[in-house]
């Protein structure tokens, strides 16, 4: 599975600036979304001064300046804070596909959706800290199990989109190409973001990302 980190975006617009015609987030979910980053932030930050296990639910409800009851509305322990970001990123994904225009070809929609993981690769403090949450859940073993299914959910989610695309259903799992389109998509960002670390990093990673995901033009004969 790909390193890729949440990068949350809760308001309505395109990437050119321009209001989308989908129906924005509800306002009682923005609310929830945008406590639950600022508690992840704050937890994160806990989490690499003090180590994962030497922090503790009281003290990130704490430096968020709220209730350890608080807390527990958004999140149900301190696992489902580290892991909940996946859940979030799973969402946003699949947010940004739907916000994609309807006639685009899917790899074209798929390579726009990846835009939300730009400034989490190249922005130096982000991924400072990005990574060394990272080392966090790989080294504990059930955080790194949920991290999986998490990823796993990612793919899932963004294949029934890809497929209710192609033959207007999104739950057909005789066909492979909804799948191998979403893998291949999906391959192609862990090599850019492997081969952007191992650069210069002149070049931003988003051109590294065109580079792969042309090398790999999939799906034209089914209008992807």
């Amino acid at each position: 599975m790909p390193d890729v980190s949440l990068g949350v975006k809760f308001a309505s617009w395109g990437y050119d600036g321009c209001v989308t015609e989908t129906s924005p987030v509800p306002i009682r979910e923005r609310t929830r979304r945008l406590a639950q980053t600022e508690l992840t932030s704050v937890a994160q930050d806990l989490f690499v001064t003090q180590g994962y296990d030497g922090t503790t639910v009281d003290q990130i409800a704490a430096a968020a300046g709220m209730s350890k009851r608080t807390f527990f509305r958004y999140f149900p322990s301190k696992d489902d804070l580290v892991i909940g970001k996946y859940d979030l990123f799973a969402d946003r994904m699949a947010e940004a596909l739907d916000e994609r225009p309807a006639h685009e070809p899917v790899w074209e929609s798929l390579r726009r959706v990846f835009d939300i993981t730009l400034d989490y690769v190249q922005d130096d403090h982000q991924r400072a800290r990005n990574e060394a949450m990272d080392e966090i859940v790989r080294s504990t073993p059930q955080l790194y199990a949920r991290y999986l299914e998490k990823m796993q959910r990612v793919q899932e989610l963004l294949t029934g989109r890809v497929a209710a695309r192609l033959t207007g259903r999104d739950d057909d799992p005789s066909d492979p190409r909804p799948a191998a389109i979403v893998g291949a998509a999906f391959a192609c960002m862990q090599a850019a973001r492997q081969a952007w670390f191992a650069s210069d990093r002149s070049e931003a990673f988003g051109s590294y990302l065109d580079t792969a995901m042309s090398t790999l033009q999939v799906g034209r004969a089914h209008g992807s």
